[in-house]
């Protein structure tokens, strides 16, 4: 009997839903609802194994992704695909984000070996700039203390309201002006700010600066100097890994407040902790951690400002919502789609690598971003 030939694998790396998923059917990014896609994909002829074991020599994806034809990982659970992973893994054809961002990926390695990176562009932007907003009203509005407050039984108003701002008259930036940044200030605008700005490489059309009554600012250093508020909307890549350091931590305006919903290594952790922590910053939000998920004794989890508060940390959720998981499992399907079919018609925005060339500038270490 003629031994039968052994199905291509497809390894998808997603985080554990337990009864949760099976609570609520929507939590499609979860390994126990495999993005809804597993008759999908056997019914192409493809073998789908999904874990949440990502760490270590030992774990699940450190065994399968060695013969994976196809990786499917999540920015919220991410299986990092380092250059020694990569090199590990032979068959490997295309690495798909089921969400957006692609840092979990040493794209340069993948490049070299003619690997295709894609991502479901789009899929989280409205979830992820609902999610800063809430945050800045949070941080500004001292909402979290406020509430552990109430949580323990007590009732001081005082000890909160002594860290308690408006959003009105406040001058609130963005570092990075693309699908989310905009987004972010299109939905400040009602709060009649003092002043929006951003930075970022490619300006806005001037139409839309009028539109939204927003202006550009030449360099990160001045964008900081002036703002009350800094959200981070911008990739992770070669220029702005670390990027907010002690050094530019300390050009931001003393009490001022700092959302991050983009990646946690875009900060020094340790360096704004340490700002939270003298009360230069006022406080600290988001959802991004690095790595993920983040250990016990990451210093984000606990850094307050000297009145106890200024700490707005999440897990990684903002872009993961009911309704962006039901944008990206879609959007993975179509990737997946077009791999299948071999015509390679994938949507040109969710290419951040097409076998073995960059795709987009956003990425690399040739972008312009980098060159700035």
């Amino acid at each position: 009997m003629a031994q039968q030939a052994k199905k291509r694998k497809i390894l998808a790396v997603l985080y554990e839903g337990r009864e949760h998923s099976q609570q609520v059917p929507g939590l499609l990014g979860t390994v126990e609802n495999e993005l809804g896609l597993r008759k999908w994909i056997e019914g192409k002829g493809y073998e789908l194994v999904t874990t949440a074991d990502k760490e270590g020599p030992n774990s699940a994806f450190e065994k399968e992704l060695v013969d994976a034809e196809v990786i499917i990982t999540t920015p919220f659970h991410p299986g990092y695909l380092t250059a020694e992973r990569l090199h590990k893994a032979l068959k490997l054809k295309l690495a798909v984000t089921a969400g957006v961002g692609s840092d979990h990926v040493d794209l340069d390695v993948a490049c070299q070996k003619g690997i295709t990176v894609a991502e479901v562009t789009g899929s989280n932007v409205v979830s992820v700039a609902e999610h800063v907003v809430m945050t800045i009203l949070s941080l500004v509005r001292n909402f979290v203390p406020a509430h552990e407050q109430i949580a323990r039984g007590d009732w001081d108003v005082a000890a909160v309201a002594k860290d308690s701002y408006d959003l009105e008259g406040k001058v609130v930036g963005t570092v990075g002006i693309g699908r989310i940044g905009e987004r972010v200030l299109r939905r400040l605008k009602p709060f009649d700010c003092k002043d929006l700005l951003y930075y970022d490489y490619q300006p806005l059309n001037p139409e839309i600066e009028k539109e939204i009554g927003c202006r550009g600012v030449k360099s990160v250093e001045k964008l900081v100097k002036q703002c009350d508020i800094i959200t981070i909307n911008c990739p992770l890549h070669h220029g702005t890994r670390g990027l907010f350091d002690k050094d530019l931590l300390a050009k931001m305006k003393k009490g001022s407040w700092l959302v991050n919903t983009a990646r946690g290594a875009i900060v020094v952790k340790e360096d704004v902790a340490e700002a939270l922590k003298s009360g230069h910053l006022r406080g600290y939000g988001g959802d991004v951690w690095f790595p993920q998920p983040a250990p016990k004794d990451h210093p984000l989890r606990y850094a307050l400002n000297p009145f106890g508060g200024g700490n707005a940390m999440v897990p990684h959720m903002s872009g993961t919502t009911i309704d962006a998981q039901k944008r990206y499992a879609a959007g993975t399907k179509c990737i997946l789609e077009s791999y299948f079919s071999g015509k390679g018609d994938y949507r040109p925005q969710d290419l951040i690598i097409l076998e073995g060339k960059y795709a987009t500038h956003a990425y690399g270490k040739d972008s312009k971003e980098n060159k700035k």
